[in-house]
């Protein structure tokens, strides 16, 4: 299928898969800003780029500054992803977002796509939104893709996971322009099906909170590529494990549909394999066929 939209954007959208068209791994490590250091201890930023990298990720999220302190060698085989908006743990409203860097800084360094975080039911919704569709346009101007952040968050949201609040939050993002977006798991797999069977792009679910054990853990992105999406966008349940590439390797190979190593040791990505292993592949819709062509 020939992919619609300019050639250079489909480009950019394509090498963002490094091991196969048909799942995409990224770890996000953004939460540095609002919650504080994401590194290990006794470790950095750089080392935990490059065990990321081995274990297959992807792509990575960072905030411009992080790009300082990782080497440009970590990122060979794995794209950049610059998140643009930001907030912290400690303000009045940690749900407000506001942007923190533009588009054209970004592409100045070095970024494959940007993100940006939008919680949809927040009191200051409507500048977080007015900020994603500006970012769009930008965007849409240079053709670097854009991934759009959108969870249902605020004091009028009693249910995070409810399947119709979900499914507005990758709305806002497929009409204003995103296209990748991240969101929550809508609590059931039909539910989720049904989501990304209607979402007009690829769906990537949030990690959320580290699981109280590994097998929960692979059990939610085998149910996450089950229910149809193209794969997760993972932070926590990585860098705050024991042992971040080994449990980066064994999420990256559920999600490009390979069969889990011997006695799930950290084990390299076949590159362009295809494979389900013992995974059931997820639907595909024609959103995703078209944005990966």
């Amino acid at each position: 299928m020939i992919p619609q939209g300019h050639f250079a954007r489909s480009l950019r959208l394509r090498r963002l898969h490094h091991h196969t068209p048909s799942g995409l791994m990224v770890t996000p490590l953004d939460h540095s800003i609002s919650d504080g250091p994401v590194v290990p201890r006794n470790s950095s930023i750089d080392t935990l780029a490059q065990q990321l990298a081995a274990a297959g990720v992807d792509a990575i999220v960072v905030h411009k500054g992080s790009l300082r302190h990782i080497r440009p060698e970590r990122l060979a085989g794995m794209s950049l992803i610059v998140h643009l908006n930001a907030s912290t743990g400690q303000a009045p409203d940690p749900d407000a977002k506001y942007l923190v860097t533009e588009v054209e800084e970004a592409l100045r360094l070095g970024a494959d796509a940007v993100s940006v975080h939008v919680n949809l039911g927040s009191d200051d919704e409507r500048r977080q939104i007015a900020d994603l569709g500006r970012v769009s346009d930008a965007c849409d101007r240079w053709n670097l893709p854009l991934m759009a952040m959108v969870y249902p968050r605020g004091p009028r949201i009693h249910e995070p996971h409810h399947p119709e609040l979900v499914a507005h939050a990758v709305t806002i993002a497929a009409d204003l322009g995103a296209d990748l977006v991240k969101t929550v798991f809508p609590g059931s797999l039909p539910d989720l099906m049904a989501l990304t069977a209607a979402c007009p792009v690829p769906v990537l679910l949030a990690g959320g909170p580290p699981r109280a054990t590994e097998e929960g853990l692979l059990g939610f992105v085998s149910e996450a590529v089950a229910g149809g999406a193209l794969g997760v966008a993972m932070g926590r349940s990585i860098f705050q494990s024991a042992d971040p590439q080994r449990t980066a390797a064994r999420v990256a190979r559920l999600v490009h549909r390979l069969p889990d190593a011997p006695g799930g040791a950290s084990a390299e990505t076949v590159e362009g394999a295809d494979t389900v292993g013992h995974v059931t592949r997820g639907h595909q819709h024609d959103g995703q066929q078209t944005v990966l062509a």
